[in-house]
């Protein structure tokens, strides 16, 4: 069944943030701050695992680094790309619109928990060719190795950060069924170098993620979300010179 991996993954979404959410209740603040700085530096190890996983290389017996100047540039572009089209403030808009619409008007926590959440389990690799395995080949196994880790990522958050965390489902619902239902359209896009660079600068942006988690709203990821175009351009501009 096609689009079955997005359908599971976004119950497991679903799933995890009604599960957090009762338990973030029965919590004292002091548990929940500590949660949200578990998952904080949780998301910062995921998002340099990704990183390294992608700038490191061993060559003659040596570790080498590589691929500064995509991240730079990718960074750089897309950010002002964002701050442009005002991309984080179109997250804040759809979080409020979700806060009212779901009962939620009074939590003061509710669009934080919902973009940090959405920015974590939205950006990177796995999304996007986990989305296009399942559009062209009714193939979900990435997209359910996607829905575990997921689940354990939004407990945590929505336990920590609060119920909004479960409502990322609506994006993952959004973003990856979109990609499935265009997965014909996307496959030759997506080369072996395109997917190698989604994959280092989506891990940069989830590492900005865990740094809010932990410090406090920092970063404007959301705004940094075209930085993921500009790689897939990038390895295009790349192949042709």
């Amino acid at each position: 069944m096609v689009g079955l991996g997005t359908l599971i993954n976004t119950g497991a979404i679903v799933l995890a943030g009604i599960i957090g959410s009762f338990f973030g209740h029965h919590l004292k603040q002091k548990h929940q701050e500590t949660l949200m700085v578990a998952s904080g530096i949780s998301v910062l190890f995921i998002g340099i695992a990704g990183a390294m996983e992608g700038m490191l290389k061993v060559s003659d017996s040596a570790l080498v680094s590589g691929q500064a100047m995509l991240v730079v540039l990718s960074l750089t572009i897309g950010g002002l790309l964002g701050e442009w089209l005002g991309i984080e403030e179109g997250f804040d808009h759809f979080g409020q619109w979700l806060k009212e619409k779901s009962g939620n008007a009074k939590d003061t926590s509710f669009v934080n928990a919902f973009v940090t959440a959405s920015l974590t389990v939205c950006i990177g690799a796995m999304a996007i060719v986990g989305a296009i395995q399942d559009g062209i080949l009714g193939n979900p196994s990435i997209l359910i190795t996607k829905a575990v880790l997921d689940f354990i990522i939004i407990l945590v958050m929505s336990t920590g950060l609060g119920k909004g965390s479960g409502f990322s489902a609506v994006p993952v619902f959004l973003f990856q069924g979109t990609i499935t239902l265009l997965a014909q359209v996307i496959k030759p896009i997506m080369t072996a170098e395109a997917l190698a660079n989604i994959s280092l600068v989506g891990s940069v942006l989830i590492f900005c993620v865990g740094i809010n988690l932990v410090f406090g709203q920092k970063v404007r990821v959301a705004n940094l979300l075209p930085s993921i175009l500009v790689a897939i351009l990038m390895a295009y501009l790349g192949s042709i010179f």
